[in-house]
């Protein structure tokens, strides 16, 4: 179980990853989760994640953004990004990431999946077989059950990060 908690990668910030590389190496899709991945909680797209957004389809990446939240917060966000969305998406069940990878029309292969949450955006892309980049949160005002899933977050991180430097040490 504790290697599905475990990202494929953990980056300071969705704005520091190489999509041209992950191009490169084949994937075509992107699913993303909104609050704290793109914009601090609650916010609207801003300029960052408009011009993110436009480099991904000039790269030539699909995009879909995943959220837990109601139609309206989604909507908003994806329609200043120009990028499909599922709201309400039951996440970490799989069905939401996978109806992303239907509206994609790609597969579980060549999508990826960028989140800041182990609990919810790890697990669940875990769970739907896609590989996983989580993020830093981008601030640290959040709701009262994120805030206390953040401490047991704490420590799978910890471990994470241990086997990464005892994957390091044995090479």
């Amino acid at each position: 179980m504790r290697h599905m908690l475990y990202p494929d990668e953990y980056m300071d910030s969705t704005y520091a990853i190489d999509f041209k590389k992950l191009y490169k190496d084949g994937y075509r899709g992107i699913l993303f989760d909104i609050d704290n991945t793109l914009v601090p909680h609650g916010a609207p797209a801003d300029e960052r994640a408009i011009a993110l957004f436009k480099e991904l389809k000039q790269i030539g990446f699909t995009t879909c953004l995943i959220s837990n939240n109601k139609e309206p917060r989604v909507k908003s966000f994806c329609d200043k990004v120009d990028s499909d969305y599922i709201f309400k998406a039951g996440k970490p069940l799989p069905g939401g990431y996978e109806e992303g990878i239907r509206k994609m029309k790609t597969t579980k292969e060549n999508t990826l999946f960028i989140g800041d949450q182990i609990f919810t955006d790890v697990l669940g892309a875990k769970r739907a077989g896609l590989y996983t980049i989580m993020v830093k949160p981008i601030h640290p005002k959040e709701e009262i059950q994120i805030v206390l899933k953040r401490y047991l977050e704490r420590i799978v991180l910890f471990f994470y990060f241990r086997s990464i430097r005892k994957k390091s040490v044995e090479k």
